[in-house]
């Protein structure tokens, strides 16, 4: 893992279920990939979250293509589906493990709210993520302070606030509420397209 921290160009990673990617979730990616150090953000769909129900979630193709769908006008994003060929359900620690064997020039960067920073020590291996691995935090309301927000490996970012979740998005569309510009137009398409969440 010592590579890890030699001067390269680095890659964002950020994990999400994205059950639908939303405007929160481009603004995010987007103040990643350029305003800060990063090359790129991968948005990483996962099949399933070990801390969450599995019930709401949509096909994992389909959240997939709603990614791509979002993306594609975006030079320095790019959708990964490499929790896809993973075991299920998806640990961050096996996957980073996985990357790092598959791309070692790349340095890698965790993407994370400050929420999923409070849940950190959940996660396993988390000594091995704060160990090996950078993690760009963005803000959360209601989740300001962890223990881990003065570990060296934490960057605490100034990524503009969107209180908007993908859970809201899903109980509008269950209710027959109109969600234009809360998700891409093409997205947005695509959901109606497949009649998902209804």
């Amino acid at each position: 893992m010592v590579a890890n921290r030699s001067p390269m160009t680095k890659t964002g990673l950020f994990f999400g279920s994205f059950n639908p990617i939303h405007t929160g979730h481009l603004i995010i990616a987007n103040y990643m990939a350029n305003h800060l150090d990063l090359k790129e953000v991968w948005l990483v769909v996962s099949p399933q979250n070990p801390l969450k129900k599995k019930g709401s979630l949509a096909r994992m193709y389909d959240r997939l293509e709603m990614v791509n769908l979002a993306i594609e006008h975006a030079a320095n994003l790019r959708a990964s589906d490499i929790e896809f060929k993973l075991p299920q359900p998806s640990y961050t620690i096996d996957t980073l493990t996985h990357l790092h064997e598959r791309y070692p020039t790349k340095k890698f960067v965790l993407i994370m709210g400050s929420d999923n920073l409070q849940s950190l020590e959940k996660w396993k291996n988390y000594e091995l993520i704060l160990r090996d691995y950078e993690i760009y935090i963005y803000p959360r309301p209601g989740f300001e302070n962890s223990k881990f927000k003065d570990h060296p490996s934490i960057r605490i970012t100034s990524t503009p606030l969107m209180e908007l979740s993908s859970t809201f998005i899903r109980a509008a569309i269950k209710s027959g509420k109109n969600i234009k510009y809360f998700v891409p137009d093409s997205v947005l398409d695509f959901i109606e397209s497949k009649a998902l969440y209804q």
